[in-house]
């Protein structure tokens, strides 16, 4: 059992750098809040955009260009966004959030092992898929429970999700061990065992977050949902890797379709609303749109395991599922980020 073909990694890369368009906005939106200095914007921020454009363009497109000259484009965008955030951390000693240099870095290192390697390579996506695990991890780990708690609260349900030293910092630790397990000993056993002990212990760490309670709330559930893929998809990779079960070798899409973009919409959507002065309560159509992502995500996980010769079927309504839920987010929220902020207030 081996990671898909060159063409469909490829492709899968090429989903993972998007990945980095939503990574970077993260960054540009949370380093300003964690440090209480102004972020980057105006033309600087166009730049930036202008160049993650420019990366898929060269990349994906027949110009003609030298593959030196497509690969100096295509990997100026992670160290140009890490000199865009690092100034800020620096000057405020925000020490707490600088490993997210080294999921920079990491990014980086897997799109030039990329360039390196050829296509024919499985390790430039192993990382990649690792790091921004490692990264939804992190993230999760203090928005999830945070807005969780914050939600119920206003509803005047006063049940603490207080922290919990082992399964919070074990559960970091279990998933840099499964990043670890696939550089030193890829599609092994020792990887397989990695991956049972982290679905083990994030399972464990996202029972104590009451995600019963927030069902009446689509902007905290599609959250709880999103960290719930990952410990699916260790599952299911511990259950191909253990057991040789060939149905589980989507637990690649468990991650992608399931894990990553979900997270990416949920917090998307959420930010969009808080960044433009507006109450925090997702419509209708946001959450047909999780509804979309998450029946996407099911069908392209577990549906060729139900119904083998429908395969085709499954992937395009998956696709579909898929593009409607963004769809969804760009016709709701294109108008609300385009338009003035609703309390008035400057940005």
């Amino acid at each position: 059992a081996r990671l898909p073909p060159a063409s469909t990694r490829k492709g899968s890369l090429f989903f993972l750098y998007s990945v980095a368009a939503a990574v970077a906005g993260f960054l540009l939106t949370a380093v300003p809040s964690w440090t209480g200095q102004r972020g980057i914007a105006g033309a600087p921020l166009v730049g930036l955009v202008v160049l993650w454009l420019a990366g898929r363009c060269v990349a994906s497109l027949p110009l003609g260009l030298a593959p030196a000259v497509i690969a100096v484009v295509d990997l100026a965008f992670f160290p140009v966004l890490a000199l865009a955030v690092l100034p800020s951390l620096v000057r405020s000693g925000n020490r707490r959030n600088a490993i997210f240099f080294g999921f920079i870095t990491l990014l980086f290192a897997a799109n030039l092992h990329f360039y390196i390697a050829g296509a024919a390579s499985t390790a430039p996506l192993r990382l990649t898929l690792n790091t921004v695990m490692v990264m939804v991890t992190v993230v999760g780990g203090r928005i999830v429970p945070a807005f969780t708690s914050a939600t119920l609260k206003k509803r005047g349900v006063n049940v603490p999700i207080p922290g919990h030293a082992f399964l919070d910092g074990g559960s970091v630790v279990a998933v840099l061990a499964v990043l670890a397990g696939d550089v030193l000993w890829p599609e092994s056993v020792i990887s397989g065992w990695l991956a049972a002990m982290a679905a083990a212990m994030l399972t464990l760490r996202l029972a104590r977050w009451q995600s019963h309670l927030t069902l009446r709330d689509p902007l905290v559930w599609v959250l709880h949902l999103a960290y719930a893929w990952l410990p699916i998809a260790l599952a299911l990779k511990a259950a191909w890797l253990l057991a040789g079960a060939m149905d589980a070798v989507t637990w690649v899409h468990a991650l992608t379709a399931g894990a990553f973009a979900t997270m990416i919409l949920g917090v998307m959507s959420r930010a969009s609303l808080g960044h433009t002065g507006r109450p925090l309560v997702a419509g209708r159509a946001m959450t047909a749109a999780y509804l979309a992502l998450t029946a996407a995500a099911l069908a392209r996980v577990f549906g060729p395991t139900l119904a083998p010769g429908a395969w085709v079927a499954w992937l395009a309504g998956a696709a579909a599922l898929w593009s409607a839920a963004y769809l969804l987010f760009v016709f709701v929220y294109a108008p609300i980020l385009w338009g003035p902020r609703a309390d008035g207030r400057p940005g």
